[in-house]
């Protein structure tokens, strides 16, 4: 199969997605002090949505729990299957989380909106993990 058929951009094939996802696991997630930027509200939507979201922040290190939930330090380390890892990261730091992404093995990657990274895009979908980006 072509990668690119895992680079979605049309409406059917992201809706598609949403409707498989359950369990997401959101990369760079704030806490509840930071209840007024997107990396906090937006997982926040989601969980009283009825999906189950896996906190995964890149700071707050003294932080054991957001949103009720154990944190995780690594998709890796996260217990069974994620079907979406939902990234709240600069473009230019998204790099870094590529081994652990590849590692954890997700069904789908999400960089929200304002963010794409070709490189670990093209990289992903390789890998056989759809991407959304920049949505």
């Amino acid at each position: 199969m072509d990668h690119r058929a895992n680079l979605l951009e049309r409406d059917d094939d992201i809706h598609d997605l949403i409707a498989s996802v359950r369990r997401i696991a959101v990369l760079g997630i704030k806490t509840e002090e930071q209840a007024s930027q997107p990396a906090f509200y937006v997982p926040r939507y989601m969980d009283r949505a009825g999906f189950d979201v896996i906190p995964v922040p890149v700071y707050y290190p003294d932080v054991t729990e957001i949103l009720g939930k154990p944190v995780y330090r690594r998709l890796v380390d996260i217990p069974g299957a994620v079907d979406l890892v939902n990234v709240f990261r600069r473009p230019q730091d998204i790099e870094p989380h590529l081994d652990d992404m590849l590692a954890a093995k997700p069904a789908a990657v999400w960089f929200q909106s304002g963010i794409r990274h070709q490189a670990v895009a093209e990289a992903l979908a390789r890998a056989g993990i759809k991407v959304v980006q920049d949505r």
